[in-house]
């Protein structure tokens, strides 16, 4: 080989390598996805990444989620089928980094998680020691009992940091519906639906358990119904900021919001939150704010802010010397009127589209009716649907990509077609998003 073709080889090979390496690096730019709020917003998940298309249903091999979580990698899950996934051996567990679930590209009635019971029956959606992880549009519905009543939960966040959770639906939880352990950080669940924990252990979302340090969390537009309490239980070492906002929680038993100083004191920001009682609160002793002292190890912070607490005992007697005048941080949210976000929750919250389950419980919220749920439910059934039309493997819909002046013959995920700073995936999935909300 002649010196001239060398150098020519030299550079196409060191032009290959960069391109590899770009393509292995995440693209750190703007939030999770447009509107995206709380802590978590600043998780990038998988953008910049490769589209690993999930095109079955099957516990495992080439084309099933697992496959997506178990891919080392920036990488974006991108369904190409709709219906329940049900784990017939132990579930994966996302160690992972920089990772999308896009839910929203599921076809039909999108996709459910659950898991065959036994001993391996264990929480179906586990994130664990990693970060930067973006799961959208996905419930979780555990219907067969695990050996393991602790590691029955719906989803489980432990030890990771920069995590979105967002429309997501969970009921049936032998433990919590969902929860975190160990040090997270930079955390955001939202808009999302957590029902029908199963007793004796029906608790809708423990926020923090057994923390090391400080954490960031933001708990925003979800619905708590049907479940004993912990709607949510809040106990974080002090230095936390923790906010809860423009949530409806819906027929617990004696307690809804638990604030909790084992851990030094939470610092707290609960605003604009409908609390409701329904058919298992007990008269004369739900309260909506319950300040436990039991194993007190600091003073914990609240503030509250425009509650509606209604047929429920606004707090118990230790709420009042722990109220302070102003948030103990900055609220990183736009906060709605508590009655304004009641509308919001039950008309979009949850994944979308809904399934029978999650109407028929926003019904019941409404309605002041249902129960605390004594074993599992059926699996709703979910329509399979037809998958968009994709012929480049770029995760967007050929026709989209028409009409927003692309090439659908092109791999332009990671391109802009505009100036609004989204990469073309980002757009795409946003819109998607916002067709399921339209028509929930």
């Amino acid at each position: 080989m002649d010196r001239k073709r060398l150098l020519l080889w030299v550079m196409a090979t060191l032009l290959m390598l960069l391109g590899e390496a770009a393509a292995a690096a995440p693209i750190a730019q703007k939030e999770a996805f447009p509107g995206a709020e709380g802590y978590g917003r600043t998780s990038i998940g998988g953008r910049g990444g490769r589209i690993i298309p999930v095109t079955t249903l099957a516990d495992s091999g080439s084309g099933s989620l697992r496959a997506c979580i178990d891919a080392r990698g920036p990488r974006v899950c991108i369904f190409r089928v709709g219906g329940v996934i049900r784990y017939t051996t132990k579930r994966p567990i996302i160690v992972n980094p920089y990772i999308t679930i896009a839910g929203q590209t599921a076809p039909g009635g999108g996709i459910l998680l659950t898991h065959n019971g036994g001993p391996d029956g264990f929480t179906p959606l586990v994130i664990k020691n990693t970060h930067d992880v973006i799961i959208r549009y996905i419930r979780v519905r555990p219907d067969r009992r695990g050996e393991q009543r602790e590691s029955n939960s719906g989803i489980t966040i432990e030890n990771s940091r920069r995590v979105m959770i967002d429309h997501v639906s969970t009921s049936w939880s032998l433990d919590e519906n969902i929860g975190g352990y160990a040090q997270n950080d930079e955390i955001t669940i939202s808009n999302s639906i957590f029902a029908e924990g199963i007793p004796k252990h029906d608790k809708c979302a423990l926020l923090a358990s057994d923390p090391t340090g400080p954490q960031h969390v933001s708990f925003i537009r979800n619905l708590c119904a049907h479940n004993g309490d912990r709607n949510p239980d809040i106990n974080f070492p002090r230095g936390s900021c923790v906010e809860i906002v423009n949530n409806v929680l819906y027929n617990g038993v004696v307690e809804f919001a638990e604030i909790w100083e084992s851990y030094g004191g939470t610092p707290v920001s609960i605003v604009g939150n409908y609390f409701r009682a329904g058919p298992n609160s007990k008269p004369g002793y739900a309260h909506a704010l319950v300040y436990h002292a039991l194993g007190s190890t600091g003073h914990a912070r609240l503030y509250d802010k425009g509650n509606i607490f209604d047929g429920l005992l606004a707090e118990n007697e230790g709420v009042a010397a722990v109220r302070v005048p102003s948030p103990p941080c900055p609220i990183t949210v736009p906060v709605t009127s508590a009655q304004a976000a009641y509308e919001e929750v039950l008309a979009h919250s949850g994944a979308l589209p809904r399934d029978a389950v999650d109407r028929r419980i926003v019904g019941e919220v409404r309605s002041r009716s249902g129960h605390i749920v004594s074993g599992f439910g059926d699996l709703p059934a979910i329509a399979s649907g037809k998958p968009y039309t994709d012929r480049d493997n770029d995760g967007m819909a050929d026709d989209w990509e028409v009409a927003h002046g692309l090439n659908p013959d092109k791999f332009d995920a990671w391109g802009h077609h505009d100036a609004s700073g989204w990469t073309n995936l980002d757009e795409f999935l946003d819109d998607l998003s916002k067709e399921r909300i339209a028509h929930p």
